[in-house]
């Protein structure tokens, strides 16, 4: 089961105030951040030494005796240096992968660009160039000020292109070999939990409103045995926090302050959505607004809208925002009593390409606060009982605007939103057959092959331009033969 954490400054109680002004608490995390420090250190670079075999109880033994630690806090600077170094190796993994994608997506835009200009140079080199029918696919033309063509800027960027596409494997060599680096931060302290322990954790315990540290015996000449502060409670308004179970503390500096955080199982809450077979709330993820349909246990839409949102804006008053959106889909799920249904987003690959793209499509992907939105909103609904499921995005807006936009009168993200309830609730999305057959789909297959060459037939159909051209077309069927019958006499045309 997934854990929750609960953070919040270390308070300082006018009572607990030394002369210079802190806490014993304080002092005494000051004072054992210095020797957690050394020892995760320690820790970090005998597991990154892969000639040496790591055995945790030699190790913790070690730690003990060197250090003056026990057991418990031992097994907190472990925990700590495995988790940090683990995160090192994993981040070095995406970083090389995404050098990768940027390496692939510059490749295929260099070819793009060499046969643009293969292509074109074979039109001029003809004799009766200027009275092509179709014209040339890149036609020359010349900057009176700069007095340079088309031409030479394209090979310019094409000569640029390959040499970061040799900087980037460059880099990639780079960090094959290269030493991983772990960043270790001085001021704080990890200390592990376990449910079978009193309060859920032997060394740091709390009661509710005391905090119980246990000294550690390199500390206890200056500290005594135990150190005790009142830190209150960590009010929500949706509590998980339960009085069992296992409860791991981290104390960290931020901001010249010291912050306290627990981290646990979270009490169950009382599910208030029903099965997915009764109905389902779908929601389409857009820049700028959010659209939802809920589909009740037959696959029919049953209400529908839009939650509109600003994007770019500043990272507080963005996060504010999105919680208020979030609020008004667990609103809508719990008057429903459904679960939420959303797509599993995943923009790697098309970050990778930023280079090769737009401007405004890049500030647009960059801006776009997909993964925090379902951050928030996992969390919010996990509160409120509410369950939140995962579908595959594909073809899912094409569905919509074919399928269901005219047929209820939706905009594009209703109608994808509706497409992606559907999918969750495991319904049809097949295409009509009249025109699966002359797409020549083959019925064994996944109904996603009809819908890939349905997708091709859209782009290059004359008639769809833009997302409300959709609401014109009543019937596909005609288009989609008249399609089919053009291909055939370019075929046929080929072969003679």
């Amino acid at each position: 089961m997934t854990t929750i954490t609960y953070c919040k400054g270390l308070p300082t109680p006018a009572d607990e105030l030394n002369p210079i002004g802190f806490t014993d608490l304080e002092m005494f995390l000051t004072s054992l951040s210095d020797i957690f420090y050394q020892a995760t250190v320690e820790t970090v670079n005998h597991l990154l030494n892969k000639e040496i075999k790591f055995n945790q109880s030699s190790w913790n033994s070690h730690i003990q005796e060197k250090y003056g630690l026990s057991k418990r806090y031992a097994n907190g600077v472990i925990a700590l240096a495995r988790g940090k170094t683990s995160s090192a190796k994993e981040c070095r993994k995406r970083q090389i992968k995404q050098l990768e994608s940027r390496v692939k997506s510059a490749k295929d835009w260099v070819a793009k660009a060499t046969k643009k200009i293969k292509l074109a140079g074979k039109f001029y080199r003809k004799k009766n160039w200027q009275s092509s029918p179709k014209g040339c696919n890149f036609p020359l033309s010349s900057n009176l000020k700069t007095k340079k063509t088309n031409w030479y800027h394209l090979r310019q960027g094409r000569h640029h292109k390959k040499r970061y596409i040799h900087r980037l494997h460059n880099q990639i060599k780079h960090l094959l070999r290269a030493k991983i680096r772990v960043k270790v931060s001085r001021g704080s302290v990890f200390i592990v939990g376990s449910k079978d322990e009193s309060y859920g954790n032997q060394t740091c315990q709390w009661s509710g409103d005391t905090l119980k540290l246990r000294v550690p015996d390199c500390l206890e000449a200056k500290f005594g045995k135990y150190v005790t502060s009142k830190i209150g409670s960590f009010s929500r308004k949706i509590n998980r926090l339960p009085n069992s179970g296992a409860k791991t503390w981290h104390f960290y500096r931020k901001d010249n302050r010291w912050v306290v955080a627990v981290q646990f199982t979270p009490a169950s809450v009382e599910k208030v959505s029903r099965e997915i077979k009764y109905g389902a709330l779908g929601i389409d993820l857009n820049p700028s607004s959010i659209g939802w349909a809920y589909v009740d246990g037959q696959g029919n839409l049953r209400a529908q809208g839009t939650l509109p949102f600003q994007t770019g804006l500043p990272t507080g008053k963005q996060d504010a925002q999105l919680v208020d959106v979030c609020l008004k889909l667990a609103a809508l799920a719990r008057s429903f009593a459904c679960p939420v249904l959303c797509e599993n987003l995943d923009f790697s690959r098309k970050k990778a390409q930023l280079r090769e793209r737009t401007k405004k499509y890049a500030r647009m992907l960059s801006a776009w606060a997909y993964s925090r939105f379902y951050q928030i909103l996992s969390s919010i609904l996990s509160n409120r009982g509410i369950t939140l499921v995962f579908v595959n995005p594909a073809y899912t807006s094409l569905i919509g605007c074919v399928k269901y936009s005219r047929m209820y009168g939706l905009s594009s993200d209703v109608a994808a939103a509706l497409a992606i309830a559907r999918r969750g609730m495991n319904l049809s999305e097949r295409l009509p057959r009249s025109v699966s057959a002359y797409l020549g789909v083959n019925p064994r297959k996944h109904v996603w092959s009809a819908l890939y060459q349905f997708n091709n037939f859209i782009g290059r159909c004359p008639v769809v331009n833009r997302r409300h051209d959709y609401y014109s077309v009543s019937n596909w069927e005609p288009l989609v033969k008249a399609d089919i019958e053009q291909q055939c006499r370019v075929s046929a045309k080929r072969k003679r």
